[in-house]
């Protein structure tokens, strides 16, 4: 009989440590996605606070006002351009807390890889003309988007 106690004793105690195997499992899927969805969101801001700030710089409102920006017509498609650039990421912070783990994963890698590229292809040409806000705003975005891609790879 006391073996039997034993027995059901260590059967209870391994469905425990399985049990807490799991819970540990989805709170650290779980970090990720919070972390995902605040990186996205983070570099939205930071994205919008850089147009703001250039808003600033002298001539740029004349050159919005006479239809250009970046010496970019702003014709139909730009601005399409621009809004769908800005809502990718906003999209993004909803999907990545409620995507499935899996592809959770890949659609944070993928479109991090797009938007590292695109910040960063943007950071380069406001070198031409270095601002020091264009530089740290910049770089903050191209950060954020790199930390999405490395939480997303580590992510097993």
């Amino acid at each position: 009989m006391e073996a039997n106690s034993v027995e059901m004793s260590k059967k209870r105690h391994n469905q425990n440590v399985r049990k807490n195997q799991e819970i540990d499992q989805s709170l650290k899927s779980e970090l990720y996605k919070f972390r995902f969805s605040v990186l996205w969101l983070f570099g939205e801001v930071t994205l919008l606070t850089f147009l703001v700030l250039e808003f600033m710089e002298q001539g740029v409102m004349e050159g919005i006002i006479a239809g250009n920006m970046r010496g970019l017509p702003l014709g139909p498609g730009t601005l399409l351009f621009y809004a769908v650039s800005l809502l990718i990421p906003l999209v993004m912070s909803f999907l990545s807390l409620t995507l499935k783990d899996s592809m959770n994963r890949w659609v944070n890698i993928i479109l991090g890889v797009v938007y590292t590229v695109l910040y960063l292809s943007d950071l380069i040409a406001h070198l031409a003309v270095p601002y020091a806000y264009a530089i740290l705003m910049g770089v903050a975005s191209v950060v954020a988007q790199l930390l999405i891609v490395w939480y997303a790879w580590k992510w097993v």
